[in-house]
């Protein structure tokens, strides 16, 4: 049988100082500001949505990667997203079926410990992590997944979330043969919509990631609100058990802390400039059969992977007043209050 996942029904003030934590020191003119919260100066974050269906992460592919900075000093988050099906080399694996490359998003699934294939730390973020490295010179200090179940469900403990889509969504396909969608405007999603936002691919990969960021912004503001905010330590609790990370109970407070005392201004979510990528089909040894892939000049990538993770890309003084259309997903998103 599986396991319920966990419902909020309270919101116990009291857990807000039960779980409190140091305040900004305000630095003089001679002092070097002090990172909020306890926490690091910066803290490199991979995040990953697995497009397994149950409560488990033994297989599944990585639906949905991205590089995450948060920093402490400055409040302020970037997210970068990762195009999964970049076809890329995938390490200390090749002992299981010869396997030495396949699409990013594979290299979740070999790691994780239904297959088998990987013995090192991490299982399949760890893996993945590995590969990122390798092709990309990312260097995450922490990981966290979430798989769709626990997704929904994290919505759902919160009441849903309230989305304002700027363009219709929609899809025709063997599933949907007369169509479904939603159509642009100020909407409440339950767990179940938010995830079918989140995964359609009306426009393709990259306006895919536009919608994801569009859900996470309004997870994000509804966590933020009210009713919400002083329960945050016990979501952190009760659905600690059902995501796949290393992040420890204070980094999660940390990370919790910080997201209190941000600016939706302050979370900017970017892409690659989507000409640097091109569409190939490749052979798959594993499938037996030609896939779909993205490449690229991985030297070029290697370069915007490194002025993210220094904090210069994207431009942090850069004011964002418009959320893209499905025809400019790589601009530069960021969050509203």
């Amino acid at each position: 049988s599986t396991q319920a996942l966990p419902t909020l029904t309270t919101f116990p003030l009291q857990e807000v100082a039960a779980n409190a934590t140091a305040t900004e020191v305000l630095p003089t003119a001679t002092s070097t500001p002090r990172p909020l919260c306890g926490g690091p100066a910066v803290m490199n974050i991979l995040a990953i949505g697995s497009d397994a269906r149950g409560s488990h992460y033994l297989y599944g592919l990585a639906d949905v990667i991205r590089l995450v900075r948060v920093d402490f000093v400055n409040a302020r988050v970037g997210v970068l997203e990762v195009p999964r099906d970049l076809w890329v080399e995938i390490p200390e694996i090749s002992d299981h079926y010869n396997i030495t490359n396949g699409k990013l998003n594979q290299s979740y699934l070999y790691g994780n410990k239904g297959l088998g294939y990987y013995d090192g730390p991490g299982e399949g973020p760890g893996l993945l992590a590995r590969t990122l490295n390798l092709n990309f010179g990312a260097r995450p200090d922490n990981y966290i997944a979430v798989n769709m179940r626990t997704f929904e469900a994290i919505v759902d403990a919160v009441g849903g979330i309230d989305v304002y889509l700027p363009y219709d969504v929609e899809v025709v396909n063997a599933q949907y043969p007369n169509g479904y969608g939603v159509e642009a405007g100020q909407h409440h999603f339950d767990g179940a919509t938010a995830l079918w936002v989140a995964r359609i691919r009306q426009y393709g990969t990259f306006s895919r990631a536009e919608n994801q960021n569009i859900i996470m912004c309004a997870l994000r503001k509804k966590l933020l609100s009210p009713a919400i905010v002083p329960a945050i330590p016990k979501l952190v609790r009760d659905f600690k058990n059902y995501v796949q990370t290393d992040l420890s109970a204070e980094q999660l407070n940390q990370l919790a802390c910080l997201a209190t005392q941000m600016e939706g201004a302050n979370v900017v979510f970017a892409s690659f400039p989507m000409d640097l990528f091109s569409v190939e089909k490749t052979y798959d040894p594993q499938s037996k059969a030609t896939t779909s892939t993205l490449d690229a000049d991985f030297d070029i990538l290697r370069e915007y992977v490194a002025k993210f993770e220094a904090g210069t890309w994207p431009d942090p003084n850069l004011i964002i007043n418009t959320t893209p259309s499905p025809a400019e997903t790589d601009r530069e998103f960021a969050c509203e209050d």
